[in-house]
């Protein structure tokens, strides 16, 4: 997460001054608009993206934006510039309706996916994707959530990705959500349901 001040600002992206240092962030067009004019106090929830010599950060204005690009850059050749395209040209509902209504034509509205990538994507994501949004909101402080946050952070998943398999955790844990442990473990199965869904 990234929180400062709007610098400058351009059609997909803006720069944010966090205590006197510039972060140029990769943002959605339609996010731009949300937000305020230079000066103006932001918070974006941020995946960085590292290649070779290259390290690009990509922010976002909701949780669910975050998850929702980072499942889109998880497909085969779509990379964090065509997923971060293809969330400036269709909403978050509209994306995820169009892969579960298998509607390869309104994916092809996206400028650099065709057909067979349209297709790729439902393929690949139709079973990964809820039909609604997943709540927002951070991982509640104590009761173990933030030790069990970074333990799946540290096993390699996505800041989303933990959050959300923590907060169902939690939900599932009762009485045990206070043991970081249980909650790593509940976190585990629900993550594996996941990815048995995408199979």
């Amino acid at each position: 997460m990234l929180r400062g001040r709007i610098a400058r600002r351009g059609a997909d992206w803006v720069v944010v001054d966090v205590g006197g240092v510039g972060y140029r962030v990769a943002v959605p067009g339609p996010a731009v608009a949300k937000m305020p004019a230079p000066g103006g106090e932001v918070v974006l929830h941020v995946h960085t993206h590292v290649r070779e010599d290259t390290l690009a950060l990509f922010g976002f204005l909701s949780e669910d934006e975050l998850r929702l690009f980072e499942q889109i850059v998880a497909v085969t050749g779509m990379g964090p510039r065509l997923a971060l395209t293809a969330l400036s040209t269709l909403s978050p509902d509209e994306f995820r309706r169009a892969v579960l209504d298998e509607d390869a034509a309104r994916l092809t509205r996206i400028p650099g996916v065709g057909r067979k990538t349209a297709q790729r994507i439902i393929l690949e994501l139709k079973g990964r994707l809820p039909a609604e949004p997943v709540a927002e909101g951070p991982v509640p402080a104590g009761d173990g959530m933030e030790d069990a946050l970074a333990a799946l952070v540290s096993l390699g998943y996505g800041q989303a990705e933990a959050a959300d398999a923590i907060r169902r955790a939690a939900r599932d844990a009762g009485a045990q959500a206070a043991d970081p442990a249980h909650l790593v473990r509940v976190a585990l199965r629900h993550l594996d349901s996941l990815k048995g869904d995408a199979r």
